[in-house]
């Protein structure tokens, strides 16, 4: 009687547990072969070994750029983008000055 009442006790933490053993062993057995998957998968695996091995020998052999320069690494390209932006600022005033002038032109020659 005992064991009958744990068994009630405990009848959603057994139904839980074999529900999940059936699911894993259903996957087991359904799932492709891992050699399967490999061969399907073989020229992306193999393209992307040679990608990293390619980009281990390139960081391996040539030094970073900011060895040479002095600099610290990411300061060049942050002071060319902070530069552009004030080299393009007086041009898009000149811009802007010419079409509007324009426009206030043409409407002056239409009235």
């Amino acid at each position: 009687m005992e064991i009958q009442k744990l068994l009630l006790k405990f009848k959603f933490h057994i139904l839980i547990a074999s529900t999940f053993t059936i699911f894993i062993f259903a996957l087991i057995y359904l799932a492709p072969r891992f050699l399967d998957v490999v061969k399907y998968f073989w020229p992306l695996l193999l393209s992307t070994a040679l990608f990293l091995v390619a980009v281990v020998l390139f960081g391996w052999i040539s030094p970073p750029v900011s060895e040479f320069s002095g600099e610290k690494t990411g300061e060049g390209i942050l002071d060319f983008v902070a530069g552009e932006t004030e080299q393009l600022q007086p041009h898009l005033h000149e811009v802007d000055e010419h079409e509007g002038g324009g426009e206030e032109g043409e409407s002056s020659k239409v009235e």
